[in-house]
């Protein structure tokens, strides 16, 4: 079954899926982040087929999301993230924020976030760049940008 592409769409979401819209890809990603870098470690954690697993780390090297590194001579690979997969990580947090809001239940979120500048727990919290001000889906207009389709 082939895929939608979304890549030519003058949308940045719809760009953004055409990297990671897939649904191991998040997964893959969020495995890669923690700390799993090798292809048994994610294959064992994920519970995902070979081939599969394959097919997306292929995909996230080839959209420089993912780097492989080899580790041994058969050759076998890690995979660490690059700057371009080290920013979808903030992605992934508002995600898991979102998660962790309406879908932890009475047991709580599965994951605690400690920020490293102050050593305290917390959560993402979107702010403007400019004002610092709260930046969420009802605080914005959307305006047509230099990218935009005529």
């Amino acid at each position: 079954m082939q895929r939608t592409q979304f890549g030519q769409m003058a949308c940045s979401i719809a760009r953004t899926l055409d990297v990671i819209g897939e649904p191991w890809s998040p997964l893959i990603l969020r495995d890669v982040w923690v700390g799993m870098r090798r292809f048994d470690q994610l294959q064992a954690d994920l519970g995902i087929s070979r081939k599969v697993l394959t097919e997306r780390l292929n995909h996230l090297v080839d959209q420089g999301v993912l780097a492989r590194h080899p580790y041994d001579n058969r050759p076998r690979y890690e995979y660490h993230l690059t700057t371009k997969g080290a920013e979808l990580v903030d992605l992934l947090m508002v995600m898991a924020g979102w998660g962790d809001r309406w879908l932890a239940g009475e047991a709580g979120p599965p994951v605690l976030y400690r920020h490293h500048a102050c050593g305290e727990i917390s959560n993402v919290d979107l702010r403007c760049a400019h004002c610092g001000e709260p930046m969420h889906g009802g605080d914005v207009d959307l305006l047509p940008g230099p990218g935009a389709s005529p």
